[in-house]
């Protein structure tokens, strides 16, 4: 019995936060960026962020919400560097078309749970 309590406690212990955003870890902007987010109704599939090294520059990707919106590109200044994917093509705005395949080491930043329940 004692075990199962250890198991679980270290379980639960592993458990963490859904959304996180650890501060001092990413830029200021960021988190204004998914704050906005988390203002706006549930996507499906759910809103995330995510962190990817990109042409010898670490960017941050927003997926689209929907249908024919663009994604977003950061740099790291908060910049917009393209509109990757979405719109009516749905190849963006033409300015990163090779983002798909050049991008590496993906990290999801944050990923909206509210849909998740």
């Amino acid at each position: 019995m004692p075990r199962i309590i250890v198991v679980s406690l270290v379980l639960a212990a592993g458990c963490g936060p859904e959304n996180p955003v650890a501060p001092g870890q990413h830029p200021a902007w960021l988190a204004s960026v998914i704050r906005q987010l988390e203002t706006e109704p549930v996507a499906n599939p759910p809103a995330f962020v995510a962190r990817y090294d990109y042409k010898g520059q670490v960017v941050y990707y927003v997926p689209p919400r929907c249908c024919d919106i663009r994604s977003t590109l950061y740099r790291t200044d908060g910049t917009v560097l393209c509109e990757p994917t979405g719109g009516f093509t749905g190849t963006g705005d033409g300015r990163c078309a090779d983002f798909a395949a050049e991008r590496k080491n993906e990290q999801i930043i944050w990923r909206d749970s509210r849909g998740n329940s």
